[in-house]
């Protein structure tokens, strides 16, 4: 990576661009639900501007439904009282994490990813800007951490797994770091970006 890549001058211009790559990760969400049962979902992907970028993730609580204990971006479901996807992005993350919409400058849109709990997910990349002053929402929220962008874009932390599922062969995408295994569709999700920045 050149000493500019990864900034944010070169985040924003990547940004700029018209230019839209074909995503890495789609999501195999088909496999298991009907085109009919897909709702539209949102997430933010906070990249915090710090001397060096981060990238914000959430780990959930091990209670919930869906994705317990696992990492995820702040995000949810489209609520009929939301104007955008990237209202609801906001929305949501100011809902799980206390971040204020203020704090967030919105980039641009990720393509979209289909997770397997029916969810047709669209990533709005927003640059947050400190102090954030984040207030986690305890039933979804067990921890709020930052990664090194540079760590999520360098292909030597970009593992491919596979693991049966119902009779079904799913292959997903894993980036370890430290204690946290992130992987599956926010790792999906990561991909896309790494690819949409990488193009």
């Amino acid at each position: 990576m050149s000493e500019e890549a990864g900034s944010e001058p070169w985040l924003r211009a990547r940004f700029a661009r018209s230019a839209r790559p074909e995503p890495i990760a789609s999501g195999d969400g088909h496999l298991w639900r009907d085109p009919a049962e897909i709702r539209p979902a949102a997430v933010l992907v906070p990249v915090v501007r710090r001397d060096a970028l981060t990238v914000l993730f959430t780990r959930r609580t091990p209670h919930l439904q869906d994705h317990a204990g696992q990492i995820s971006f702040p995000g949810g479901r489209v609520e009929p009282g939301d104007a955008s996807l990237e209202a609801t992005a906001l929305r949501e993350a100011q809902e799980e994490i206390g971040l204020a919409q203020e704090r967030a400058e919105l980039l641009g849109r990720l393509p979209e990813y289909v997770t397997v709990t029916g969810y047709r997910v669209t990533p709005v990349v927003a640059l947050v800007s400190p102090p954030l002053d984040l207030r986690p929402d305890p039933f979804e929220v067990a921890e709020i951490f930052e990664v090194p962008l540079a760590f999520l874009l360098d292909p030597a932390n970009h593992l491919r797994n596979t693991v049966l599922q119902e009779g079904k062969r799913r292959r997903y995408y894993a980036m370890p770091f430290r204690e946290y295994y992130i992987w599956g569709a926010t790792a999906g999700m990561l991909m896309n970006l790494y690819g949409f920045l990488r193009a």
